[in-house]
C-alpha cells in the first residue's frame, strides 16, 4: 500500500478504493475521485422491471380508478414479475435490495386480490397467494387475504385451518399471537358475514419511535379534529405527502398535542413511527443540521452503518428510498425553519408528515401544501381540567377559587400549569392557597416569555419549582444552564458538578422527579429549552461558571483520549495534563468500546469544540479536542466533521501561537482533504505543514508529510514524484531514529517501485518494512507490508504468494477494525483470484469488498461493480499487465 498508514499522525492507513485512469497499473490506487453519486451510471440486470411495475401500481392507487381498471393494471403489473431479482448477489446489500422489491410485489398482490375479490373474482387469486405465503410463511396479512379469498370460495373450514396453522406457527416459531387483522378475519369467517378490514403488508424493520404519551392530556379538541380530517381528507393529489405543521408559542404544548395525536391514529401507519426533536430552537450550541438527522433516522431504519454513504446527499436519497414504500408517520419536534425541514420531508403513499415549531413555516404551506394548526394557550375549562386531572388528591376540587388563581398567574400556558401541578403533587401537606401566594410574589420573567401580563410569567413559576430543591439539586441544575446542552450524560453532569457519580445518580433523579430533566435513556438526561434558559440565569459567580466548563470538557477530552488511544494502531496520541479533580473519565477498554463511545457523544464533542473555540480562555481546548477525535472521524469517513475541527484548530493554533499545533492541523486537514479529491488543497497544507514543522524542528512530523505528498502524488498517477517522497521520507526517519516511522516509508517506497515495475527494487524494501513492522508489534504496519508484498507479486505472476499475502493482510485488518484497508485487500484478493481462474472466490471477495465501500460513495465502488457485471467470467484474463521480461 503506497498511502500512510492508520492513525491521524501516523497518518492512517485505510488505503481507499482507487479510480481507474488510463495508466491501468493505478487502478486501485487512489479513493480521492468524485464521489459515487456524480460518476456515470452502469447499467445492471434488471429482470423485474421495476420502473413499468411502479408505474402500474401508481395508476392503480389513483382513487378514480373502478375495481375493475385497477384489477387489470395490477394483473398487468405482477405479470411483469420475473424470477428472484439479484439473484446469486449474496452482499448486504444485494439483500436489502431482495426485501425492498418484495415488499413492492406484496404490496400489488394484495390490492390486486382486494380488487379481485370486490368484482368476485376470488378464485384467480387463490394460486398466486398460496405461493406468495408459501415463499414467506410469516406474512401475516398474504394470510388474511388468503382466508377471505378461500371463505368467498366457499371453503370456509380451509379458511378456518389456514388461521389455525398460522396461530400455532406463529406460537411456536415467534411466541407472538396473530394480529388484530387476522384475528379480525377469523371472527368474520366464524359470524359468516364478509365484511373484513383492509390487509397491510408488515415491513421488515418497523421503527416505533414516539415518546411516552403525554401524561394528564386535555382539551385541544379542535386541533385534534383538524389533525383527523388532514388524515383522512381524499387527496386530490394521490402521489402528494399530508403535511401538518403545530404552531405556536414556546411551552404552549405542541409536542404534548403531536404526540397524543400520534399515538391516538398510530395504527393507521403500519410501517412504523418515526420521531425526531430537531432542537430548532433551544439554548444549545446548534440545531440538528441535515446531516445528523438522516443520520439518526438511517439508524432508526435499520440501516447498517456500512450501508450509509458518506455523502449527506447520498444519505437523503437513501433516507427517501427507504420511507418511499413504506406507510409511516414522521413526526419532526421543534423545527426552526423550512431550511431545517424540507429536505427531511419523506414517505410513500399512506404516510404523513407532522411537523411542531416557533416559526410558521410559510414556505412549506406555500410550495408543499401543508396545513397549519395553530395552538394557542388553554381556555379556562381546559386549564381547570388539566389542573384537576394532575391535583387528584381533592385540593382542587375542595379549592376551585385557588384553581382560577392558578390558572391566571400561569396565563393557561401549559407548561406553566404542569410545573405548579408538580409541585402541589410533591407538597401534599400545603394547601393550593400556599401555591397561589407564591405565584402572585413579584419576579422576573423568561426574555422569550416576558411581557407585562403577569399570567405568563414562567420565570416565576419556574423559580418556585427551583426553590423547592435540596442544595445539591439546585446547584446541579445551576450547573446544567452552565452547560447548556439539551441532552447531557451522566458522566458530563458529573464532572459539572464534581461529585461522584452514584451521588450525581441520585441528584438527577430528584430532578426527575420535580420534571425538571427527563432520563430519555438509561443514563441519558434531556432538559426543556426553557428550563435550561432558566437554569442558565441563575446566580454563579464567574470562577465557578468556568470551573464547571472545564471540568465538563475535560470528561469530554480525556474520555476522547482514552478512546483514541484504543483506536492507534502505531502513533501513541501524545499524553495529557492529569485532569481536574472531580473529572470524570469513562472507561474505553476497547476498540469497540471506542467506536461505540464516538459514535454516541459526537454532536457533543463537536459542539464543545464549538464552545472551547468562542471563549479565548478555553481555547487550548479546541486542538486537542480536534486530535483525540481525528482517527475516529477518519475510520468513519466523516470528512465534513473532520474538515470542520481541524479548521478550528488550526484557527485556534494560530491565536494561541502555537506553530507545532498549527502544523498538526495542517497536516490533518490536508489528510482530509485528499480522499475527497481536493487534491491542489490538500498540497497547499501539506506544504505549509511541511514548512512549519521544518520550523520547529520536529524530523519526525516533516518524514509523516512527505508520507501524505507521496500519497497524494500517486493519486495524481505521478509515481516518480510520489517514490521522490518516500525517499525523503525514509531519509528523514533514519536521521531522527524512529524505526516505526522507517517502516512506514519503506513500506510506501517499496508500494511505488511496484508501481513503476521496479520488483526486485519492491520486494526488498516491503520485505525491511516487514520485518521492522513485526519487531515493533505494528499490527496495521504488518499488513500494509503483507498487502505490498502480495501486489508486487501478483504484478510479477506469481499468484499463489500474492494470495497467501493477501489472506494474511486481510486478517490483520479484520482485526483492527480498518474497514477501508479490509476493503482493498479483498480488492486484490479479488484479482489475484481470477488470474489464476479460481471465478467464484473472486467473485466473493469483490462482493464483500464493494459492500464496505458502496455505502460510503468512493469511486473505487465503480470498478468493484464492473469486474462483478463483465460479461467475460473472472479470471479469463490477468487483471494487470504481464510483467516485463528480465
Amino acid at each position: 500500500m503506497g498511502r500512510p498508514t492508520a492513525g491521524p499522525g501516523a497518518p492512517h492507513t485505510a488505503l481507499l478504493p482507487r479510480p481507474a485512469p488510463q495508466d491501468p497499473r493505478s487502478r486501485r490506487r487512489c479513493a480521492a475521485r468524485p464521489p459515487l453519486r456524480r460518476l456515470p451510471a452502469r447499467r445492471r440486470p434488471r429482470p423485474h422491471r421495476p420502473a413499468p411495475f411502479r408505474t402500474l401500481t401508481a395508476q392503480a392507487r389513483q382513487q378514480h380508478r373502478s375495481d375493475a381498471d385497477r384489477a387489470g393494471l395490477l394483473r398487468d403489473a405482477l405479470t411483469l414479475w420475473r424470477g428472484v431479482p439479484l439473484a446469486g448477489l449474496p452482499s448486504p446489500w444485494a439483500a436489502d435490495v431482495r426485501a425492498a422489491l418484495h415488499r413492492q410485489y406484496q404490496d400489488a398482490t394484495l390490492a390486486w386480490a382486494e380488487a379481485e375479490l370486490r368484482l368476485g373474482n376470488a378464485a384467480a387469486t387463490a394460486d398466486r397467494l398460496t405461493d406468495l405465503l408459501a415463499a414467506d410463511p410469516f406474512a401475516e396479512p398474504v394470510a388474511a387475504m388468503l382466508m377471505r379469498v378461500r371463505h368467498a370460495l366457499g371453503r370456509a373450514a380451509d379458511a378456518l385451518n389456514l388461521y389455525a396453522t398460522i396461530r400455532t406457527r406463529l406460537a411456536e416459531e415467534l411466541g407472538t399471537d396473530p394480529t388484530a387483522e387476522l384475528q379480525a378475519v377469523h371472527q368474520m369467517i366464524l359470524r359468516g358475514t364478509t365484511s373484513t378490514p383492509p390487509a397491510a403488508p408488515t415491513p421488515a424493520h418497523r421503527p416505533a419511535l414516539l415518546p411516552p404519551d403525554a401524561y394528564g392530556f386535555v382539551g385541544r379538541e379542535a386541533q385534534l379534529t383538524r389533525l383527523d380530517e388532514a388524515l383522512n381528507r381524499p387527496a386530490r393529489q394521490p402521489t402528494a405527502l399530508p403535511i401538518c405543521i403545530v404552531t405556536g408559542a414556546p411551552g404552549v404544548g405542541k409536542t404534548a398535542l403531536a404526540v397524543h395525536w400520534a399515538h391516538r391514529v398510530r395504527h393507521r401507519f403500519p410501517d412504523g413511527q418515526l420521531y425526531l426533536d430537531l432542537r430548532g430552537f433551544g439554548p444549545g450550541p446548534s440545531a440538528l443540521t441535515t446531516a445528523q438527522a438522516v443520520r439518526r433516522f438511517l439508524d432508526a431504519l435499520g440501516i447498517a452503518p456500512r450501508r450509509v454513504p458518506a455523502d449527506v446527499d447520498a444519505q437523503l436519497d437513501l433516507y427517501r428510498s427507504e420511507l418511499a414504500s413504506r406507510r409511516v408517520l414522521l413526526l419532526l419536534d421543534n423545527a426552526r425553519d423550512v431550511a431545517q425541514a424540507r429536505p427531511l420531508l419523506a414517505g410513500g403513499a399512506g404516510s404523513m408528515v407532522l411537523l411542531t415549531s416557533r416559526s410558521r413555516l410559510t414556505g412549506l404551506v406555500a410550495t408543499g401544501g401543508a396545513q397549519p394548526v395553530h395552538l394557542d394557550v388553554f381556555s379556562q375549562a381546559e386549564s381547570r381540567q388539566f389542573l384537576l386531572r394532575r391535583i387528584d388528591d381533592g385540593r382542587a376540587d375542595a379549592d376551585p377559587a385557588a384553581i382560577a388563581r392558578i390558572t391566571e398567574h400561569c396565563g393557561r400556558l401549559p407548561l406553566a400549569l404542569a410545573m405548579v401541578a408538580a409541585q402541589a403533587v410533591q407538597r401534599p401537606a400545603f394547601p393550593l392557597a400556599t401555591l397561589t401566594e407564591d405565584l402572585a410574589r413579584p419576579g422576573s420573567r423568561l426574555d422569550a416569555l416576558g411581557g407585562d401580563d403577569a399570567a405568563t410569567d414562567l420565570r416565576s413559576v419556574f423559580a418556585h419549582s427551583y426553590a423547592a430543591l435540596d442544595p445539591a439539586a439546585a446547584r446541579l441544575f445551576t450547573l446544567l444552564g452552565v452547560w447548556s446542552e439539551p441532552e447531557v450524560t451522566l458522566a458530563t453532569a458529573a464532572s459539572l458538578a464534581g461529585t461522584p457519580l452514584p451521588d450525581t445518580r441520585r441528584t438527577l433523579a430528584r430532578l426527575a422527579d420535580a420534571h425538571l430533566v427527563v432520563e430519555r435513556s438509561t443514563g441519558r438526561y434531556v432538559v426543556h429549552d426553557l428550563l435550561l434558559e432558566y437554569a442558565g440565569e441563575r446566580h454563579l459567580d464567574d470562577a465557578a461558571r468556568e470551573a464547571a466548563t472545564r471540568r465538563a470538557l475535560d470528561h469530554l477530552l480525556h474520555t476522547a483520549h482514552a478512546a483514541n488511544v484504543a483506536l492507534a494502531t502505531r502513533r501513541v496520541p501524545n499524553p495529557l495534563a492529569p485532569p481536574r479533580r472531580g473529572v470524570v473519565v469513562e472507561p474505553v477498554g476497547s476498540m469497540d468500546d471506542a467506536f461505540d463511545w464516538f459514535s454516541r457523544e459526537l454532536t457533543h464533542l463537536t459542539g464543545a469544540v464549538e464552545r472551547a473555540g468562542r471563549t479565548r480562555a478555553l481555547t487550548t481546548y479546541v486542538p486537542q479536542l480536534a486530535d483525540a477525535m481525528s482517527t475516529f472521524l477518519y475510520r468513519r469517513g466523516y470528512w465534513a466533521e473532520q474538515l470542520a475541527v481541524q479548521e478550528a484548530a488550526l484557527r485556534a493554533s494560530r491565536e494561541l501561537g502555537h506553530v507545532a499545533g498549527e502544523a498538526r492541523a495542517r497536516l490533518l486537514i490536508g489528510h482530509a482533504l485528499t480522499p475527497i479529491g481536493r487534491h491542489d488543497d490538500a498540497e497547499d497544507n501539506y506544504l505549509s505543514a511541511l514548512t512549519l514543522f521544518t520550523t520547529v524542528g520536529d524530523i519526525d512530523s516533516q518524514a509523516q508529510t512527505h508520507r501524505h505528498l507521496a500519497w497524494l502524488n500517486e493519486c495524481r498517477d505521478r509515481y516518480t514524484d510520489a517514490l521522490r517522497h518516500a525517499r525523503e521520507a525514509l531519509a528523514l526517519t533514519a536521521k531522527a531514529g524512529t524505526e516505526h516511522a522507517q517502516a512506514e516509508a519503506l513500506n510506501q517506497a517499496g508500494w511505488y517501485h511496484t508501481l513503476l515495475d521496479q520488483y526486485t527494487e519492491a520486494v526488498d524494501y516491503s520485505q525491511r518494512a516487514l520485518h521492522l513492522h513485526r519487531r515493533q508489534g505494528n499490527r496495521a504496519g504488518e499488513a500494509n507490508a503483507l498487502d505490498s508484498l502480495g501486489y508486487a507479486f501478483h504484478r510479477q505472476g506469481r499468484h499463489a504468494d500474492a494470495i497467501r499475502h493477501y489472506e494474511r493482510a486481510l486478517g490483520l485488518f479484520r482485526t483492527i477494525g480498518a474497514r477501508l484497508d479490509e476493503a482493498e485487500v479483498l480488492d486484490h484478493l479479488g484479482d489475484a483470484h481470477a488470474a489464476v481462474g479460481a471465478g467464484e472466490a473472486a467473485r466473493a471477495a469483490w462482493t464483500d469488498a464493494l459492500a464496505i465501500v458502496e455505502p460510503l460513495g468512493y469511486a473505487g465502488a465503480s470498478a468493484l461493480r464492473a469486474k462483478l457485471n463483465s460479461q467475460t467470467a473472472p479470471g479469463t484474463q490477468p487483471p494487470w499487465p504481464a510483467p516485463k521480461e528480465a
